[in-house]
């Protein structure tokens, strides 16, 4: 039986071959892990992050829940606005799309990024 890490860097892996980050439409890839959430935007074609935020920098204290998920979608959008940056390519990175990734991806959207 495949582990379910193994399943989630196939999955992973497809998903980079169909999108890739563009200095005009860069990539905003999403990692959780059982105590945060972290999300950057990346341009794939200088290997670069563009910038990067997580629920760390919100001091909250245990888990992740969503409404620190979409707080972080928020305060990702707004760096992003900062430097210009308004169409992103969302990559979820292996994960489902629900949950926290979902609520990321929805904060980001209300905060003005377009995908």
């Amino acid at each position: 039986m495949p582990n379910i890490k193994d399943r989630r860097t196939r999955i992973k892996l497809s998903i980079r071959h169909k999108i890739e980050g563009t200095p005009t439409r860069p990539r905003l890839s999403v990692f959780k892990s059982n105590k945060a959430i972290y999300a950057q935007i990346v341009d794939d074609s200088k290997s670069h992050t563009l910038l990067a935020t997580s629920s760390k920098e919100l001091e909250s204290k245990g888990g992740v829940n969503l409404g620190i998920s979409k707080t972080v979608g928020k305060k990702l959008a707004e760096k992003a606005i900062a430097q210009g940056i308004t169409e992103i390519v969302f990559d979820r990175n292996g994960y489902l799309y629900h949950g926290n990734v979902k609520a990321l991806a929805e904060g980001a959207r209300e905060g003005g990024l377009k995908f």
